[in-house]
């Protein structure tokens, strides 16, 4: 049994029937639960120290510290997989790519020390209340 676009469909939410308070919700809480899988376990110790340019525990594969550059590319790769669940969920390429740009943000402030670890948390909550809102005006 492999996986098919039939799987997908039957998952993801049909966004022409965000009408009603109860279709909203449903699909803030498909987000939330996206956002949750993304930030943790699929997050993982190497991209979770290593997005963050002050830090100095990631170590390559041949045992060289981490190159200061680098964390752009994990801080990339952690906004991706969250992309990649806005666009599974919705379907929607927009949000998908404000997702990116608004994690990357939110990340950045958390490792610059700007805001807390709840403060992040929220502020990525508060994103997908967004997009939410913005498929129901739409």
């Amino acid at each position: 049994m492999g996986w098919n676009l039939g799987m997908l469909e039957a998952i993801t939410l049909p966004l022409s029937s965000i009408s009603g308070i109860g279709s909203a919700l449903t699909l803030f809480f498909a987000l939330v639960i996206g956002h949750a899988f993304a930030d943790f376990p699929l997050q993982g110790d190497f991209l979770s120290h290593g997005k963050n340019r002050h830090s100095s525990v990631v170590r390559l594969a041949d045992g060289k510290a981490n190159p200061g550059d680098l964390w752009v590319y994990l801080m990339s790769a952690h906004c991706l997989i969250h992309s990649g669940f806005v666009f599974a969920i919705t379907g929607m390429v927009v949000l998908a790519v404000a997702e990116f740009v608004l994690h990357f943000l939110i990340d950045v402030l958390k490792c610059e020390g700007r805001t807390s670890f709840a403060l992040d948390q929220w502020l990525h909550v508060l994103c997908k209340a967004g997009f939410v809102v913005v498929i129901w005006l739409s």
